[in-house]
């Protein structure tokens, strides 16, 4: 999971990579195979999840040192006690104390989502993140950036009462979907896919083949100064030389990355994962390595590029 952790939202994306993964297992979808439905539902779950006491306590525990301390003290004083919520389905929302009226993060993070189960390569991305792949040195973009300007996007802003200024949401956030920033989802009349802004994932799956080489996920960072298809080749070109997956995020950062902060384009934050595949397919097997990178500067705003698909693979001998 590639998550943009700017706009002082790395509390948010923390409790996303401590619980989304552990939400999607729990789904009776997943138990059917759904894979797509389940991590949908992880995703609305996030912000439902995040607030009242329960949900401050757990974001306080993830953020500076002052808030950890303060959510440790609450939760010994105020998280159910003897049993109290084992009679509930979902104990999060039975917690009591001070910040019971929380209605959630103001900032919040992209998500960008792959899961392999097979030969199939299931991706849910909400945000301006982005999942590309490999196929015979072709880029081809498996996530769509969801940007104010898309057609869908902004129909769904202006009915649900925001407006658009300067290419941001409400004159603030430069992309249309996000897990948090709860300030753009108090519509009561509204569910949850129909706020202003909304944690809803696109999903799309794919038939993985020989012809594959590796996937990229990775925030509006790098995009903003590579496009899909010049980042394949980069990593193509430092894969003849370079072994270590690690490594070859080092230099895609390094490249993308500001000599200054006098500049827009690379002063965003920066975050990369690099798959690659391991070959032939085997069935049931998840033969993957994935190696993260990441690196931090200031924040800038991104453009959003056209999606692409695959071409089907080829049938071998």
């Amino acid at each position: 999971m590639a998550c943009n952790n700017g706009r002082c939202c790395k509390v948010v994306a923390k409790f996303c990579a401590k619980y989304l993964h552990q939400q999607v297992l729990k789904y009776e979808a997943y138990l059917h195979g759904d894979i797509g439905t389940s991590v949908q539902k992880a995703f609305f779950r996030m912000d439902e999840m995040m607030r009242g006491q329960r949900g401050w306590r757990e974001l306080a525990a993830l953020g500076d040192k002052l808030n950890k301390f303060t959510g440790m003290i609450e939760g010994l004083i105020w998280s159910p006690k003897n049993g109290d919520g084992n009679n509930h389905v979902d104990d999060w929302a039975f917690e009591e104390g001070p910040h019971s009226d929380f209605s959630g993060p103001t900032s919040g993070c992209t998500a960008c989502v792959a899961i392999m189960r097979e030969n199939q390569l299931i991706v849910s991305n909400a945000g301006d993140s982005r999942c590309v792949i490999s196929r015979k040195g072709q880029a081809y973009n498996l996530s769509r950036d969801h940007k104010p300007d898309l057609e869908v996007e902004r129909e769904r802003i202006l009915k649900a009462g925001g407006f658009i200024h300067a290419g941001r949401v409400n004159g603030s956030l430069n992309l249309a979907r996000a897990i948090g920033d709860m300030e753009f989802k108090q519509n009561k009349f509204l569910p949850a896919e129909k706020q202003i802004v909304t944690a809803n994932p696109d999903i799309n799956t794919v038939e993985l083949c020989d012809d594959d080489n590796f996937i990229v996920l990775a925030c509006d960072g790098i995009w903003d100064c590579m496009s899909s298809q010049q980042l394949v080749d980069f990593i193509h070109e430092q894969l003849k030389s370079e072994n270590k997956l690690s490594a070859v995020c080092e230099r895609v950062l390094d490249r993308c990355l500001a000599p200054s902060t006098a500049g827009g384009e690379g002063c965003d934050n920066m975050t990369m994962i690099l798959v690659q595949f391991k070959k032939p397919f085997q069935s049931g097997a998840s033969a993957v390595e994935k190696l993260p990178a990441s690196s931090e500067t200031l924040p800038a705003s991104g453009e959003a590029n056209t999606e692409t698909k695959p071409a089907e693979c080829e049938s071998s001998s």
